[in-house]
């Protein structure tokens, strides 16, 4: 068979070099229960100056290469927690590729999902640090991601979107990618994670928003996605510090809450707002939307319970809302919780290991408090390292911290209407 598809015909796709189609119905009974995680793996190029750079000439320092890519930096942080995620990407025979597809192989993960040929040229994003390791620059070259990432091809693993506990799918993707991606979760009641990626993508929310259950931006992000859902440019970026006085969580919330409120109230069931050292805002319509994933009937969570066991431990459920069940009565629910003290070497992988946290907890069974305080304290590892996602995670210590975050949390609100 031959290896490269015509390179004039992108939608000639292969699995590795194989052509392959859906599984048959009844071959995905049998399949493990996985995540579905689409989106771009990309070589990050970091480049640290040791000194004050000089125009024109080059500056000693040091250069990494690292494995990322939101999507992909998410899929691995779920693997390092004890679930196997399956990875939809694409990435060319090229350096960047091997190196991407060598580290995904290392980690005995499927590279079933990752189509690779000749035509592709590998996503890389170059990052310059200055001496005090902020970013200075940068180059992005991801347009393979939008090209060959394409309806037909992701059609290829319908069946394993049928039988995922959740979708995850990031702002990479072309708006039909999104809607075909989300289309097919939708026929399978399979929940469906928005990932913003950056405030200019994170405007394809517009075209799936009634599709999605979980979106996870930062404050720039959920700003310009609500901007984008409206159709008008109404909301406006928040500047938290205005001279000597720094905002409290409470007055920040109050800012946030018209954009929060417009996601919720055009379909997405759960919003996790990123806030950096200020910790997350976690809101929902419903207290019920805050419970754990409703695996389908047949196919159970294949996942080691250790990671539930440690958590649900020291996080017992409800703890903010009372021994009681949450009845179906509408509320908007805002939670806050602090982010934890951390010796800081790179903060690029830190947005990425809180989500692949959480739905490593909520495939495992917690419930999404319990799962965004697991998420958090994955985030602290993320960024004391110089990779994206760390080699791996100490359960205990991610258990410990988790229930610091968790102990922390405060009820913002809790009300039937805003």
């Amino acid at each position: 068979m031959n290896r490269y598809p015509d390179k004039n015909s992108p939608e000639n796709e292969t699995i590795n070099g194989i052509q392959s189609g859906c599984y048959k119905e009844e071959q995905a009974r049998n399949f493990t229960v996985e995540p579905v995680v689409i989106g771009g793996m990309v070589l990050d190029v970091n480049a640290t100056s040791s000194m004050p750079a000089n125009p024109g000439t080059s500056t000693p320092g040091k250069v990494v290469f690292s494995s990322g890519g939101v999507a992909r930096n998410v899929a691995d942080c779920i693997s390092k927690l004890e679930a196997r995620p399956f990875m939809i990407s694409a990435i060319g025979f090229d350096m960047a590729g091997d190196l991407l597809l060598g580290h995904w192989e290392s980690a005995g993960l499927s590279t079933e999902g990752i189509q690779r040929n000749r035509n592709i040229e590998t996503a890389v994003v170059c990052y310059i640090f200055d001496e005090k390791g902020e970013v200075a620059a940068g180059v992005a070259r991801v347009e393979s991601i939008e090209k060959f990432l394409t309806p037909r091809w992701i059609e290829k693993f319908k069946c394993k979107i049928s039988s995922a506990p959740i979708l995850m799918v990031d702002a990479n993707l072309t708006s039909s990618s999104l809607e075909a991606s989300c289309q097919m979760a939708a026929q399978f009641n399979t929940p469906v994670w928005f990932e913003p990626v950056s405030v200019a993508k994170s405007r394809r929310v517009a075209s799936v928003v009634q599709y999605v259950s979980f979106a996870s931006p930062n404050e720039d992000e959920l700003i310009a996605m609500a901007n984008a859902i409206s159709g008008r440019d109404i909301f406006h970026p928040i500047r938290k510090d205005h001279g000597t006085i720094k905002l409290s969580k409470e007055s920040l919330f109050q800012m946030l809450k018209p954009a929060i409120w417009l996601l919720l109230d055009k379909g997405v069931k759960v919003v996790v707002v990123t806030l950096g050292s200020h910790g997350v805002f976690l809101c929902s319509k419903a207290k019920s939307n805050l419970e754990k994933l409703a695996f389908k009937e047949n196919q159970p969570p294949h996942f080691d319970k250790q990671l539930y066991e440690a958590v649900n431990t020291v996080c017992p459920r409800n703890q903010l809302f009372g021994s009681s069940e949450c009845g179906p009565i509408s509320n908007l629910v805002a939670v806050h919780f602090p982010a934890l003290s951390a010796s800081v070497v790179r903060l690029t992988g830190a947005g990425d290991c809180l989500v692949g946290g959480m739905i490593a907890s909520l495939c495992a069974g917690l419930d999404v408090m319990q799962s965004v305080a697991v998420g958090i304290a994955a985030a602290k590892v993320a960024v004391e390292v110089e990779s994206n996602v760390p080699a791996e995670y100490c359960l205990a210590r991610l258990a410990d911290d988790a229930r610091s975050v968790y102990s922390g949390a405060t009820m913002l609100l809790s009300q039937s209407k805003l």
